[in-house]
């Protein structure tokens, strides 16, 4: 792209670096991990729900083991979808980037690497949750549809396993825009020499 074509684009670039007030990105994240989360948490319920069912009972709870699978099932399906998006933003918004390069993270990379490793990480996780999403629906209408317990172990390992790496993963995220100012308003404010608690007001 032509140099000043970029310049003219930088020129209309908010506090933060982005055309807009607030980066999508790392909203679209949380209901990524929140979505996957409570998908693989029912489905852990559900497959639980023998040894609990007596505390529901206790507790006057009206639960139905199919509810919880229901529940799974959803927020995987919800958590697959949004990561397009989230992905997406979270590209648009590192080609934007300006990251303070003197410094390294805590994890001793430097700004470029920690956004190759969370942009490949990204790819990869995307593709991780839909092989998951694809996984929970064949156990739901193909493999165990005829079955009470709707998930295999084999399913619940791996949506841990996944939870690790997300987490791993969004550390990396945390580092760009903590440790290198990545789309941080006070950071480019402070960058700037200005008062972020004027900018507030």
């Amino acid at each position: 792209m032509e140099t000043g074509l970029i310049e003219q684009l930088r020129s209309q670039l908010g506090t933060n670096g982005l055309p807009y007030v607030f980066p999508i990105h790392p909203n679209l994240v949380h209901l990524t991990l929140g979505l996957f989360i409570i998908g693989i948490t029912f489905d852990f319920v559900g497959v639980l729900f023998p040894l609990q069912q007596p505390i529901f009972k206790f507790l006057a709870l009206p639960a139905a083991r199919s509810n919880f699978f229901d529940v799974g099932w959803y927020n995987m399906l919800g958590s697959s979808i949004i990561t397009f998006f989230t992905l997406a933003a979270g590209f648009y918004e590192m080609m934007l980037a300006e990251p303070t390069v003197a410094v390294k993270s805590s994890w001793g990379l430097a700004a470029m690497e920690t956004m190759l490793w969370h942009g490949v990480g990204g790819v990869f996780l995307l593709a991780t949750i839909v092989g998951m999403t694809v996984w929970r629906g064949l156990q739901r209408f193909v493999w165990r549809k005829e079955e009470d317990r709707q998930v295999q172990w084999g399913y619940l390992v791996a949506g841990m396993a996944v939870m690790f790496l997300l987490y791993i993963h969004g550390t990396l995220g945390a580092q760009l825009a903590a440790e290198f100012g990545v789309h941080n308003t006070a950071d480019y404010l402070l960058r700037a020499g200005e008062n972020p608690n004027l900018f507030l007001k």
